[in-house]
């Protein structure tokens, strides 16, 4: 031990540095080491709850306390959590968010076909100021599906460079048809006819038979022309009712050039089959029909949905035809 004086001449006992080494580390063994932090000793820090979120630990602090009657300090010290989160009020906005998670999962009932985009256009038709990014986050805390990405497809071409497939430039341009199968509650397999407008993708028609030839075309599509009017073109494969001699006749009568695909290529008809697609998906798979009858009523009902409300992303997320052209009285056709 070294002695030191002072001017007033007191005396003070100083320790060598190896002393002083000694009374630290009693002193930090005395304290321990804190929770939280790294022990310098290199040993593995006190247990956290991992993979909990901030209300499960605040559940546990709770739980805790009532068994154990541990101070609140000590309770989130050991657990990991802050008490200034454990002491947290929510604001309003957190208020207004649970009233969003509702209306959201009120509409993702409603359309249980739809992904969180469309669903967050129908909210803000309610009213509601959100964006798809916080749709997503609450769509994802729900557990509600999400959509699967799908490649995009390259646009087809001739060798000359000129595009295959007529691309629609106003209403009533080219309408595009095709079948559509499916089988009955007992088994029977039935045909429904879709007839689509590419400019406007408004879904004109969906005919519901046992059995459909190239008759029951016409029969399908003449109450079409005196509601929408006469197209320029209509788009289709090469199937037998669509390539019979009766129907080629009454086309050339009308005024329209059909347009038919190349043969094993339903791409080229891109349109009506992102529509079949949206059929089966929303509808056919959804509903167990027992006849044809019941199978058309609830597709009208679908229909209706799909024209005047369902989003469109390819018509910047508004329906083919928005009610509020309906109650105005401009519907094309109408």
């Amino acid at each position: 031990m070294a002695q030191a004086v002072w001017r007033d001449g007191s005396v003070a006992v100083v320790g060598d540095a190896q002393s002083r080494e000694g009374e630290y580390a009693v002193e930090e063994d005395r304290r321990g080491t804190r929770v939280g932090q790294a022990d310098p000793q290199g040993k593995p820090d006190l247990p956290k709850a991992q993979g909990l979120t901030t209300k499960e630990l605040r559940q546990a602090v709770i739980h805790t306390r009532q068994k154990l009657a541990t101070s609140e300090r000590r309770t989130c010290r050991a657990i990991g959590l802050a008490r200034s989160s454990l002491q947290y009020q929510p604001a309003q906005r957190d208020r207004d968010d649970e009233a969003l998670r509702f209306a959201l999962i009120r509409l993702a009932k409603q359309y249980g076909r739809y992904g969180y985009r469309k669903i967050a256009e129908l909210l803000r038709i309610e009213g509601w100021k959100v964006n798809h990014k916080k749709v997503e986050r609450i769509w994802r805390e729900e557990g509600l599906q999400l959509p699967q990405r799908h490649k995009k497809r390259r646009r087809l071409y001739h060798k000359d460079s000129s595009i295959i497939r007529l691309r629609p430039t106003h209403p009533n341009h080219v309408w595009s048809i095709d079948f559509v199968h499916d089988k009955l509650g007992s088994g029977r397999s039935y045909k429904m006819l879709t007839v689509l407008d590419e400019y406007t993708r408004q879904a004109l028609a969906v005919a519901v038979r046992t059995r459909m030839g190239a008759d029951d075309v016409l029969e399908a599509l003449y109450p079409l022309l005196l509601r929408h009017g006469i197209p320029e073109h209509i788009r289709s494969d090469n199937g037998p009712e669509f390539v019979a001699q009766a129907m080629q006749d009454w086309l050339a009568r009308v005024g329209i050039k059909p347009i038919r695909i190349y043969p094993g290529s339903p791409w080229e008809n891109g349109y009506n089959e992102r529509f079949n697609g949206t059929l089966r998906h929303e509808v056919l798979n959804a509903e167990w029909f027992t006849t044809t009858k019941q199978a058309q009523i609830v597709i009208n009902h679908w229909l209706r949905q799909y024209n005047h409300i369902r989003p469109h992303q390819a018509l910047n997320m508004r329906p083919p035809v928005p009610e509020t052209l309906i109650r105005n009285g401009t519907e094309h056709g109408g």
